[in-house]
């Protein structure tokens, strides 16, 4: 069996809300609402699972004030 090389989160092009959570400081819960309360430009949906991707993610995050 390969061993799969870990990969950190700085160098991923997508995250998983958990993932992103930590990254942020976000509550998962917290982000988790806001995701489905909204459109953002940083949502990926494969299948039934919320990808966040990273690059706008981080931009959107420098633009908003309050979560």
């Amino acid at each position: 069996m390969k061993k799969v090389p870990k990969v950190e989160i700085k160098d991923k092009i997508l995250l998983t809300v958990g993932e992103a959570a930590a990254y942020s400081g976000i509550s998962e819960t917290t982000l988790r609402g806001r995701l489905r309360e909204g459109e953002y430009d940083f949502i990926l949906k494969n299948g039934t699972k919320t990808m966040i991707k990273r690059k706008p993610f981080e931009k959107y995050l420098e633009r908003v004030d309050a979560i």
